[in-house]
């Protein structure tokens, strides 16, 4: 059986329609430590695991949300900082990353908020923003794509289900009409129902789901952000 997901413009292009920041600063030009970064991000959430498990770990992670009802919700909350979450009943297809990371040590708003006030000027500016907003830079899809080429493992683009493996991170164009709207999700260690293909945990307006998705979409991004703490 192949799994369906909704089309509707409206349900996906509502990512990027999150509000943006408070007034604007010239953006700092620091260098900034990953190293260092990766451990104080950690924070008070869950010690960072480590291991080559680790990659399992996120799977599980992100396998673990799609026991969770949420409802899509591209509001712009004012949130704790580091940690911070939108209410856990609420989320869009950036959140189901954020989680799943946060599950195993590794708080995506505190990296990318640090990552960006050190190099703001390599980060997009879709939204006209002069200055990292911790509130809503890391749930933009265009953000995490830059976090992961800068700080993780770049992998190719195709359509070969042999270069995508379990706890990977893509990232696909779902406009349609020539309209560019950006998804995201984690690939699962789950095949679909022919064994040809690795199943993916997104969330693209239904909460999150394990659906067989990879290609249903032209594919913008192939990561891998698989970091062992010190």
């Amino acid at each position: 059986m192949r799994y369906l997901v909704p089309r509707s413009a409206a349900l996906v292009v509502a990512t990027l329609l999150a509000a943006c920041g408070d007034d604007p600063v010239p953006p700092p030009t620091a260098a900034i430590d990953f190293g260092a970064l990766l451990e104080t991000a950690k924070g008070e959430q869950p010690e960072a695991r480590k291991g080559p498990a680790l990659d399992r770990q996120l799977v599980e992670a992100a396998l673990e949300r799609t026991k969770h009802v949420v409802e899509y919700d591209p509001s712009y909350i004012k949130l704790d900082y580091p940690g911070g979450d939108v209410p856990e009943g609420t989320g869009t297809c950036t959140d189901v990353v954020i989680r799943s990371y946060r599950a195993l040590g590794f708080d995506l708003q505190k990296l990318v908020h640090e990552d960006m006030t050190a190099a703001f000027s390599e980060y997009p500016t879709n939204w006209g923003l002069t200055k990292p907003d911790k509130n809503i830079d890391h749930r933009r899809v265009p953000n995490l794509r830059k976090f992961f080429t800068r700080h993780g493992e770049t992998r190719p683009k195709t359509t070969d289900a042999a270069d995508y493996a379990p706890g990977d991170v893509v990232t696909w164009n779902v406009g349609r009409n020539k309209k560019h709207v950006d998804h995201i999700g984690i690939v699962s260690n789950v095949l679909n129902d022919e064994q040809t293909r690795y199943m993916v945990v997104h969330n693209i307006g239904e909460g999150p789901k394990l659906q067989d998705v990879l290609f249903d979409w032209p594919v913008t991004g192939h990561y891998r952000f698989i970091p062992e703490p010190a």
